[in-house]
């Protein structure tokens, strides 16, 4: 039972690691390699003046960074799952182990 249920949280575990995965990529190619196009475009001369300007620096030092900020927290919560996993697994063995020697106990007294 507690197998069971160990396998079934761990498999919990590892389909949050996909969708995390998906949404880092999703960030990546609708957030920010648009956006970083868009600052090649401005400065490459499609748009000048003060505006463009104003537009470059504005997403150079807020939206990219913050895209940025997002990949990083996804990075870490990803990180930090995989720590989980690695956790539980050696509660598994732990437990298994411990469960084994007790009943080679209860097996040599009965």
């Amino acid at each position: 039972m507690f197998g069971a249920l160990l396998r079934f949280a761990r498999q919990v575990v590892e389909n949050v690691l996909s969708q995390l995965m998906q949404q880092f990529n999703v960030i990546e190619q609708q957030a920010r390699n648009p956006m970083q196009a868009m600052i090649q475009q401005v400065v490459g001369g499609v748009w000048i003046g003060e505006g463009a300007n104003a537009f470059v620096e504005e997403v150079s030092s807020l939206m990219l960074p913050g895209v940025g900020q997002v990949g990083e927290h996804i990075t870490t919560m990803h990180r930090n799952l995989n720590h989980a996993i690695d956790v539980m697994d050696q509660a598994d063995q732990q437990v298994t182990s411990l469960v084994g020697g007790l009943a080679d106990i209860f097996g040599s007294i009965y």
